[in-house]
């Protein structure tokens, strides 16, 4: 089953400045390998950049991609306005035309931008892995980053109402076929 590899909201206003989201140094490098990998499986890879017109203005500095990603010139890059990088975006439309039916999704943040690609992309029919262990988020109030992305990781695998599969796996264990 052709897959790609969608990297969401890892800019530097979000996972540089300090408070950094939980493990952000890990889901980096993480996330690196799994790109690096995906590259050499001939696994297409996107860059979903989010921005707004208050903190994250396109082009800025804050809504660069964070400094210690590796990114290559054949990655796209996706922009959004909204937590689902489908909505209002070109994403169906690439994934169409490299033929893709599964999306393997890591990044910031795992409550919401992750979260609602996550679901929105088997709503779409695309089987779904979630990087278990490549996507964070900040501590808020009332949960810990690494509370949320565990969370997410239980809870996004138990949905079985889309009709395919979203499963959680370890991002070093993720097969990444052509």
């Amino acid at each position: 089953m052709k897959t790609a590899v969608l990297v969401i909201d890892m800019q530097r206003g979000l996972c540089d400045d300090p408070p950094r989201p939980h493990e952000a140094d890990e889901v980096i490098r993480r996330i690196n390998a799994l790109t690096a990998r995906a590259r050499l499986a001939g696994v297409p890879v996107a860059f979903v950049q989010h921005e707004n017109d208050v903190d994250l203005e396109f082009d800025s500095e804050r809504w660069q991609l964070a400094g210690a990603l590796e990114v290559d010139a054949t990655d796209a890059r996706i922009r959004k306005t909204t937590p689902d990088a489908f909505l209002r975006t070109p994403l169906e439309a690439w994934l169409s035309t490299h033929g893709v039916k599964r999306v393997v999704i890591c990044g910031y943040a795992s409550e919401f931008c992750v979260d609602t690609t996550a679901r929105r992309a088997a709503a779409l029919g695309h089987h779904v892995v979630l990087a278990a262990d490549a996507h964070t988020s900040h501590d808020k109030p009332h949960a810990t980053g690494a509370f949320i992305r565990a969370h997410h990781n239980a809870t996004l695998a138990g949905i079985t109402s889309f009709g395919v599969p979203i499963r959680a796996i370890e991002s070093a264990q993720i097969a990444l076929g052509g």
